[in-house]
């Protein structure tokens, strides 16, 4: 069995016509030749599909995307979307129920989202008779996901998930999560990251994939699992957005197709894509050779911790948007948010938008 992977997608204004107008040719180019040849291809869907303007209240923009994604999606080979990340409800109930419209028309299977959080806990199963895939889909806690009394994403949570991936694993050959989360623009895990990524592993996930940050992050092996801190984006253009990085749109523009051959093993192989203009191709051979090696550089530092000091750096770079406490409450603020019992409390007085939004 062959799957693809892709990473984030959202249709930005940029790309509208060609998505609104079906040309997968030309926002997917030779991309989508990966993806109609494998058996199955997902995406994460970081956007609704949707034409309404009832925007939920919440820190960041609101994504949509045009009626006609489905159509652009299937032609260029999609067949699944995961739609656990902090975008897809940026338009309520209106604007999902419309996304699960234009994808059920179109054929495209979703998973990562659900009419309350215990029904969004549902794996997706994927078989050709012989191999079972179940795949995860998780994101972190921003805006998007579902509650006891409300629909929305499936979470991550440090309990449920990786008992879910244990039960998944008693019931599939392979399990694959997709995280959706890690620091926006930071090629290095945290601490945290690298922990539940390896915890995931241990539980019995084969592979895990991070996506959310926009860039590349760091690859490596653990107890026979395959670890991706960062996928970066798959169709993501922006022109506003992509100079938000370091180098300029470098890291924003560039992504990864992960392709599994699953049988007696499982491998995992990384094929680099770059954005330009409105559409994305393969790296050419050059190309990959250099983001490949750039992967396995920043890689080592998995090996020797030297992570954790590169992560701090990146943290230092944007203390800015994190300093808006007075000094005379940051140590206050730090005691509660390093306490879990604290936290606890913090979290049930003081809820976020995401627990009113379309109640």
């Amino acid at each position: 069995m062959k799957i693809a992977i892709g990473g984030d997608l959202c249709v930005m204004e940029d790309c509208y016509s060609l998505f609104a107008n079906g040309d997968s040719r030309a926002a997917f180019g030779n991309v989508g030749d990966i993806l109609s040849r494998s058996d199955y291809s997902i995406i994460n869907l970081e956007c609704a599909i949707t034409e309404s303007d009832n925007a939920i209240k919440k820190f960041g923009p609101n994504l949509k995307a045009p009626f006609g994604t489905g159509l652009t999606l299937k032609n260029a080979g999609v067949t699944h979307t995961a739609l656990s990340n902090n975008h897809i409800f940026d338009f309520g109930t209106e604007g999902i129920t419309d996304t699960l419209r234009e994808l059920e028309k179109n054929g495209i299977v979703h998973t990562g989202f659900g009419e309350n959080r215990e029904d969004a806990r549902r794996d997706l199963i994927i078989t050709d008779g012989k191999i079972k895939v179940a795949v995860i889909a998780v994101c972190e806690h921003e805006y998007s996901y579902a509650l006891d009394n409300r629909m929305g994403a499936r979470e991550y949570d440090p309990y449920d998930t990786v008992d879910d991936i244990a039960e998944a694993k008693k019931k599939a050959d392979y399990v694959v999560v997709l995280y959706h989360g890690g620091k926006e623009y930071c090629p290095f895990p945290s601490e945290r990251l690298y922990k539940l990524c390896h915890s995931m592993v241990r539980h019995g996930a084969d592979v895990v994939l991070c996506q959310h940050s926009h860039c590349i992050g760091c690859y490596e092996r653990y107890l026979g699992g395959h670890i991706l801190y960062g996928q970066g984006n798959f169709h993501f253009i922006c022109s506003k957005w992509s100079g938000e990085d370091e180098d300029g749109g470098k890291s924003w523009n560039t992504g990864l197709l992960v392709s599994l051959e699953l049988d007696k093993e499982c491998k995992l192989k990384l094929i680099p894509i770059l954005a330009e203009k409105q559409g994305i191709r393969l790296a050419n051979e050059e190309e990959s050779r250099e983001i490949l090696k750039e992967i396995e550089d920043r890689s080592l530092s998995l090996n020797n911790g030297e992570y954790k000091k590169r992560f701090a750096e990146f943290c230092k770079t944007v203390e800015g948007v994190y300093g808006f406490i007075p000094d005379s409450l940051k140590d206050l603020f730090s005691h509660y948010l390093d306490c879990e019992a604290h936290t606890d409390v913090w979290r049930e007085l003081y809820k976020t938008w995401n627990h009113t939004n379309e109640l």
